[in-house]
């Protein structure tokens, strides 16, 4: 194991002196405690929580993404990143090479950390380009999600990168889905345990190639996996791109009001056998109605339906007066304060990523104004959207706890303002990756909830949620 190459993995390169230093190789690193950390320096509370977890997965035996991998060859679906540094050669010809060692470095480290962010695997370094595998050694059903959110952090990251002089540095990636042969095909040298065959392989190459400086493009057989999920149009590739009819440039994500309604939107299966929950769910929405708050938990292993019966509330309501909150979490953000909430209001208000600052200000205006409480409110939901106002409306003047805490208080106070209107419908879905902001968020809405006409419905797995003794928990099982 490369202790150097798994720090770069966390990003947390900095530390590697104090490694050796300290002596702490692979055989001591599982042994490694909070204490050891901060001993040889580790001050930060944060870099100390991510080496630890890092290092309890390595203690449970799961190589770090660094490490080889020694799997015989076999067959794969897999989804393939190429990620390529532009204008390298002009760069090395103006650059000294110590300095163009660092840059590489920095280059080489920042994509590391991102294809381990989504759990990929970094396959192989070829010169300044980055190849790296999605689906091997460990499948997800979303592998070329996964592949895609990684190319796009790609591609800003490298972004903010900079030369010694001062210079941007950018990047273009090329995505490709399908069938290989990956494992131990080369039994000598780099690629050792890390070698896929395949057109697929080429495909990505020649795709990263066609591509713009800071674009991601994919090939039409990763795009139709992608369902609804990103904002993207078909572009007309170059003769020499292996099926060049299917090429598409991913420009961000779309803000999704359900995952469900996205894969099903096609043909929605009728509900069978969920009569008696679709009842009690119904009966809680009455006395809702009625102002007498109501929440509740469905809670279920995965596939077992928690988002159709979700789907049947909205549809037997959908001819009732009253408001529909519906925010989705996601495990690509759980670590993104409100971002179900974000999402929403960017939905609701049309935000495109190619607008404007000025232009989503305006946005965000339009929706929030006219119903604002007080003159900070919108300043707050321009803030938590990451945009920066000041120069619209001024500093908003509080600290980061106290801006957190009063952008919570605005929150809420915008949906008991809309319950005294009409009844509230507010659905959160798959909260057992909400982020702890959003967590919180729910707990002070419930807080809020015993004279509001409000029904609070969350989506769960079992194992990632303990409902409140003020909510009605809902265990749906197997039919």
């Amino acid at each position: 194991m490369d202790i150097d190459a798994w720090l770069r993995t966390l990003g947390l390169e900095r530390y590697a002196a104090a490694f050796r230093e300290h002596d702490i190789d692979a055989r001591v690193l599982p042994h490694v405690t909070a204490e050891d950390l901060i001993e040889i320096g580790v001050a930060s509370v944060g870099h100390r929580r991510k080496l630890l977890d890092s290092i309890a997965t390595i203690g449970a035996g799961d190589a770090p993404p660094s490490a080889p991998v020694p799997l015989e060859a076999e067959r794969r679906q897999l989804t393939v990143l190429h990620c390529d540094m532009v204008e390298s050669t002009a760069l090395s010809a103006r650059l000294d090479n110590e300095d163009l060692r660092e840059v590489i470095r920095a280059y080489h480290g920042t994509c590391t950390r991102l294809v381990a962010r989504f759990d990929g695997y970094v396959a192989n370094f070829i010169g300044d380009a980055v190849l790296a595998y999605f689906g091997w050694p460990r499948a997800h059903e979303d592998d070329a999600e996964r592949a895609v959110r990684a190319g796009l952090a790609m591609v800003e990251a490298v972004a903010a990168l900079r030369t010694p002089a001062g210079e941007a540095l950018a990047a273009r990636v090329g995505i490709a889905t399908g069938p290989v042969v990956v494992g131990d095909l080369v039994r000598e040298g780099p690629a050792q345990g890390a070698s896929a065959v395949g057109d697929t392989v080429h495909q990505a190459s020649q795709l990263q190639g066609h591509a713009a400086p800071g674009q991601v493009v994919v090939a039409g057989t990763t795009q139709r996996l992608l369902g609804a999920r990103f904002e993207q149009h078909a572009v007309a590739a170059s003769p020499d791109v292996a099926h060049p009819a299917s090429a598409f440039v991913i420009t961000g994500e779309r803000a999704a009001e359900s995952y469900f309604d996205e894969r099903s939107a096609s043909a929605l299966a009728p509900m069978v056998g969920r009569k008696p929950e679709l009842a009690l769910l119904l009966e809680r929405w009455r006395r809702a109605c009625e102002g007498e708050g109501q929440s509740v938990v469905l809670v279920g292993e995965a596939g077992v339906g928690k988002s159709r019966v979700v789907r049947a509330v909205l549809d037997a309501v959908a001819d009732e007066p009253h408001v529909r909150l519906r925010y989705q979490c996601s495990p690509h953000h759980a670590d993104s304060p409100l971002r179900p909430v974000v999402q929403r209001l960017e939905r609701v208000t049309g935000i495109a990523a190619g607008d404007s600052l000025d232009a989503k200000l305006d946005k965000i205006e339009a929706l929030v104004g006219p119903q604002a409480a007080s003159p900070d409110e919108v300043p707050l939901m321009v803030a938590m959207c990451g945009l920066d106002g000041s120069s619209r409306y001024g500093p908003i003047g509080l600290d980061a706890q106290a801006q957190r805490a009063r952008t919570l208080e605005v929150i809420v106070d915008q949906v008991l303002r809309l319950a005294a209107r009409q009844p509230v419908l507010m659905v959160f879905e798959d909260a057992h990756w909400m982020d702890p902001t959003t967590r919180e968020l729910v707990e002070r809405c419930l807080d809020h909830l015993s004279d509001a006409r409000v029904l609070l419905l969350q989506t769960s797995r079992s194992e990632a949620h303990a409902a409140r003794t003020d909510q009605v928990q809902l265990t749906l099982a197997r039919l």
